[in-house]
């Protein structure tokens, strides 16, 4: 997804409701809108390896259901899902609720509540885009440590002081010195602040949820 607005895919069987949500949704500018007639044509143009917006209906036509496009895509942390649905059973709604949506919309759609949903989820989506740009950074700096390296970052980030950090860990404290000096150097941080920092955005962004679902919009 650009930074203008990116992808927006939506695969939606009936064609007049396809066409009223592409027109609003396109006619935003800085967008790329797709819109496809099923599950089936969305996974053959190889459109889930690209990131942003997806909207489908829940009732698909073809091989693949909407229960399985779900499955397909639930966990893609570039990916913003929302499903539209209507007449659905407990079990069909607690499937999607557990799959990774971000929200139900009601079907048939009125472009422009989708059009209000998918303006307000770009927003969340960027801001998502750059805690992962930031975690898969302090990942890539952090990747080089040592185990034993990462044993003694665990205990800076605990507090612990040199002589206390070699204690737990056996190690004389000039040794703990030395593995301190390759931390900062491998993970390319110029102060203790800096490498706590690095430690928490990668440690946070792991345990962080990527989509929180907000049913009823």
């Amino acid at each position: 997804m650009n930074d203008a607005g990116g992808h927006i895919h939506l695969v939606l069987p009936d064609p007049i409701e396809r066409a009223a949500c592409f027109r609003v949704l396109a006619g935003a500018g800085g967008r790329i809108v797709r819109s496809f007639a099923s599950a089936d044509a969305w996974l053959e143009a190889e459109a889930d390896h690209q990131g942003g917006i997806l909207l489908f209906h829940w009732r698909q036509p073809g091989a693949t259901s909407g229960a399985a496009l779900l499955g397909r895509v639930a966990g893609q942390a570039d990916m913003t899902i929302f499903v539209a649905a209507d007449h659905l059973t407990i079990a069909e709604s607690r499937a999607i609720l557990r799959g990774g949506a971000h929200d139900l919309l009601p079907a048939p759609l009125d472009p422009r509540l989708v059009r209000r949903a998918v303006d307000q989820s770009l927003g969340d989506w960027r801001m998502r885009q750059d805690a992962l740009d930031r975690h898969r950074e302090a990942e890539a700096r952090l990747a080089a440590l040592t185990p034993r390296e990462r044993d003694i970052l665990h205990a800076i980030a605990a507090g612990l002081g040199n002589k206390a950090i070699a204690r737990q860990l056996e190690l004389s404290p000039r040794t703990v010195e030395v593995h301190r000096a390759n931390i900062m150097r491998r993970a390319g941080a110029g102060n203790v602040a800096e490498l706590l920092r690095l430690q928490f955005i990668a440690e946070y962004a792991r345990a962080a949820p990527a989509n929180p679902v907000r049913f009823g919009a």
